[in-house]
Parts: C-alpha cells; structure tokens; sequence
C-alpha cells in the first residue's frame, strides 16, 4: 500500500491542485478516530435512482456521499452544510488519501 500510495497520490495531487507538493492542512484534529462509514452507497443518489463514479466517507460524522465528479456532488453539499471538511475514498481500491475541502489538499492517510 505505501508503494502505490506514494506513486498515487502526488499524481493525483498534481491534477486536482496543479502542484507536486503537499499542502499543509490544520483540520487533521477533527478527524474522528472511531468514525464508521453510515452505509456503502450513496443514499441520497439511490433515493433518486442516480449513479456515482466514487463515493467518499466524511470523517467526522461517516455521511457517505457521491464524489465532485459526480452530477449531485453529495459529499460536497454535506461539507458545506456541516463545515466537515476531511474525507476518503469510500470503497475505491488503490485511493489512500484524505481530502481537505477547506485548504483543498490531497492528504496522505495517517500512519
């Protein structure tokens, strides 16, 4: 996992923020050490018959929501409705990171 992890990631980073480097973030404190995922779906996309690409789990609270490049963009709206601005992909193979809404930075997970 670290290999793929550390060949991953500053790739991904380059696309979404246009740099190499990793951002600092100071919104690392509210994750939640003991947060579960509240279900393996997107449940707002399912309630309307709609489909995601990827899903990412909250970690403060667990709200699974579909990702940005999704047309509903649920993980971001529970963000702006909650201010919780720390997720991970959710059921994605191969993603270990951590995104921040607030600083926009692609985070490697703690160790």
């Amino acid at each position: 996992m670290k290999l793929t992890t550390s060949l991953i990631n500053p790739i991904l980073r380059r696309i979404w923020t246009g740099q190499f480097a990793k951002k600092p973030c100071s919104h690392l404190g509210m994750i939640n050490p003991d947060v579960r995922p509240e279900a393996d779906v997107c449940l707002a996309c399912v309630a309307t018959g709609d489909k995601w690409p990827g899903l990412r789990m909250c970690l403060t609270c667990g709200h699974v929501g579909c990702c940005n490049k999704a047309k509903n963009q649920h993980a971001l709206k529970h963000f702006q409705a909650t201010g919780h601005p720390l997720s991970r992909p959710h059921r994605d193979r191969g993603m270990h990171w951590i995104w921040c809404d607030v600083d926009e930075a692609l985070l490697d997970l703690p160790e």
